[in-house]
């Protein structure tokens, strides 16, 4: 059936080479061209698209730091942020995290300069910055190791990705209830033009993933002392897939 359509596309492709296509160019439509257009469908049938969403709770995170430094020479910031890039790691291994879950960015070295009007840039120092994403499994390590990363070093704090460690369980359910809201749509509307669904001629999957992390917010208005943790709002992890079928009717 495949080789069918195939032929379709490119019979009709064919006829116009006379207006100024190459051979290239065609052979380029057809690995372009999708498999199939709803127009090339010949015979009675219905189309639907099944939609699903999940949401769960989170209870693990991507942490990415940084540690930006500028001092008068390249070595100097460069020794100052390999430091606590390398404190802060300790910090991480000390309370439990696997190196694995540790991913240090190489070094990225800027030269800093005064720029004055009607003068020659000056030369007034290096900045050295270095970030690293931390898989963080237990939330409820995240406030003391933002602390920690404070503490060593570390002065930019770029992202807080809320994520779950049952994402693929979870993807695999969403899918399935994609292909089961097709299904649905596609019985009820042949059941309401007093048509019977047959097998189905095509299905359409375009992968959803990646999972939508949710970033991970602060309550400027809880009071920081008495309760930190309660100060973060954790939202939802959402995960969604969606799948496109072609019906045959009977």
């Amino acid at each position: 059936m495949k080789k069918s359509m195939l032929t379709i596309v490119g019979a009709r492709l064919g006829m116009r080479l006379g207006a100024g296509l190459s051979l290239s160019s065609v052979c380029f439509a057809l690995l372009a061209a999708p498999v199939v257009l709803a127009a090339d469908v010949d015979f009675a049938h219905i189309e639907t698209s099944g939609v699903s969403q999940i949401q769960l709770e989170p209870d693990m995170a991507d942490l990415v730091v940084e540690v930006v430094v500028t001092d008068t020479t390249a070595k100097a910031a460069k020794d100052q942020s390999d430091a606590a890039v390398a404190k802060f790691i300790a910090r991480l291994t000390a309370a439990g995290v696997a190196k694995t879950l540790i991913q240090s960015a190489n070094l990225n070295l800027q030269p800093q300069y005064l720029y004055v009007q009607d003068k020659a840039p000056e030369l007034t120092g290096y900045t050295a910055s270095r970030q690293l994403t931390v898989t963080v499994q237990e939330l409820s390590q995240l406030n003391t190791l933002l602390d920690s990363a404070l503490e060593k070093g570390i002065n930019r704090i770029k992202q807080i990705a809320l994520k779950s460690s049952k994402e693929a369980q979870y993807v695999a359910q969403a899918r399935q209830a994609a292909i089961s809201d097709a299904r649905q749509k596609a019985e009820s509307l042949a059941k309401g033009f007093g048509e019977s669904l047959g097998q189905v001629w095509q299905i359409r999957y375009y992968d959803q993933r990646p999972v939508q992390p949710v970033m991970l917010r602060m309550n400027a208005k809880a009071d920081y002392a008495p309760a930190v943790a309660e100060s973060y709002q954790y939202g939802q992890v959402t995960i969604e897939d969606r799948v496109e079928v072609i019906y045959r009717l009977k």
